[in-house]
């Protein structure tokens, strides 16, 4: 059996055993990771970087801590155990944090349990990062920006009255990024887990900023590693983005059929003798929002924060699901979340989404996420989301009307095999 083997069933014996891994060996060690509620961490966070209290239009200057700035060299090595952190989302003790997640049904909702998930990321990248230059109750000089979300998996629909402990810890490190694995849990049951790519930058967000070099010091940490070092090299051939992988022989083929299967067909539908068609058009499928951030929403560094755009857009797919499905679906998967750029809190934020692809029961959903300057109004594409959403019943079938849908049907195709070839 060779390593990769090895790890695959390391890790699913992990796995088989509920939420043990890291969490278990960890405390094993008699150490303490557990950072306190959600809501202190993002406390810890503002104090950690010296934000000022309340909204300034102009945010309070961190060149000053230019100069703190390390070198890579000077950095020491970090193991996974040094940035692994627990906290609690205390759903079941307080009734206005329960009030902030809870839906219709009384479960957590998906778009909020991966705000979460985001600013625990964050927070680990606080943990992994050590300065030993950094003077006594200086701020860091750093700035952490979520880059991609690699996937995001609901395992569980989660209940809304019971406590859920979040835990993470760094899994690999590159010269200035870091991946961050997360798991969620409820009553010992894991109900999500997700892979967040980070970055970071220097105090002013000008420049990269390198970090510690992470060093695997036990077995468990090594299959951790192994596995993240395996997610980063398929990273560098995708093959769910059509600008970089181009159509396969199938897929050129799969493109011919669409379109024998639909010329001619009238996307309107004008006459009412005419026979409908027993599929659906993408573009019949669209739904759209249009968002005005407000301070609110914006991070430590007065753009909009990652988790609230995530958080809209799994919300708007999920009406677009619903409307589709006619009832209410349930989301299973979220991949390949890039941030091309930064929100700014005086943008206004435009989500659409398609349904783009359908199999049996399931629904594969796109929605792009535009920001629209608040003085000149010009449109820019800041994020692209997928997202798998399962109905209770088969779905019909959903087809493109023309080359652009054509194109987002076959990279939902790609992002829903993806989705069942993950285990």
């Amino acid at each position: 059996m060779n390593f990769l083997s090895r790890c695959a069933k390391s890790v699913g014996a992990m796995c088989s055993r509920g939420p043990r891994g890291l969490r278990f060996l960890f405390h094993d060690c008699g150490d303490d990771h557990s950072s306190g509620t959600m809501a202190e961490i993002t406390e810890k966070i503002k104090e950690q970087v010296g934000v000022e209290m309340g909204y300034h239009t102009i945010p309070k200057c961190r060149a000053g801590l230019l100069k703190y700035h390390p070198k890579l060299e000077d950095l020491p090595e970090r193991s996974m155990k040094d940035s692994y952190r627990t906290a609690v989302l205390p759903l079941g003790s307080d009734v206005k944090v329960r009030e902030r997640h809870v839906n219709y049904l009384g479960m957590v909702r998906g778009g909020r349990l991966i705000e979460e998930m985001d600013m625990l990321a964050i927070w680990i990248c606080h943990c992994h990062v050590k300065l030993p230059s950094l003077p006594r109750n200086t701020p860091l000089p750093y700035t952490f920006v979520t880059l991609l979300v690699d996937s995001v998996e609901l395992l569980v629909q989660a209940k809304a009255d019971i406590d859920l402990m979040l835990s993470g810890h760094v899994s690999w490190t590159g010269t200035s990024s870091m991946e961050i694995s997360i798991n969620v849990r409820q009553q010992e049951q894991t109900i999500a887990k997700g892979i967040f790519l980070m970055v970071a930058r220097n105090a002013t967000n000008t420049g990269p900023a390198p970090v510690n070099p992470l060093k695997p010091t036990m077995e468990q940490e090594k299959v951790f590693w192994e596995a993240a070092k395996e997610r980063k090299k398929k990273k560098t051939t995708p093959s769910t983005c059509l600008d970089k992988t181009p159509l396969t022989e199938s897929e050129q083929k799969l493109m011919y059929e669409l379109f024998m299967r639909t010329r001619g067909t009238d996307i309107l539908w004008e006459r009412s003798n005419v026979e409908k068609p027993d599929f659906s058009w993408i573009s019949s499928t669209q739904r759209s929002t249009v968002l005005l951030p407000f301070p609110e929403n914006r991070n430590n560094h007065n753009t909009i924060y990652g988790g609230y755009i995530m958080r809209n857009a799994v919300e708007i797919c999920y009406i677009t699901a619903s409307f589709y499905a006619g009832r209410r679906p349930v989301w299973q998967y979220l991949s390949d979340v890039a941030f091309f750029q930064p929100v700014h809190v005086t943008s206004i934020l435009k989500l659409t989404a398609y349904v783009v692809y359908t199999s049996d029961k399931h629904m594969q959903l796109m929605a792009v996420a535009n920001v629209l300057d608040a003085n000149s109004f010009a449109e820019v594409q800041t994020n692209a989301f997928h997202l798998t959403y399962l109905s209770e019943h088969k779905v019909k079938e959903v087809l493109p009307h023309s080359y652009q849908e054509t194109v987002w049907h076959i990279i939902g195709r790609r992002h829903f095999q993806a989705f069942q070839n993950r285990k």
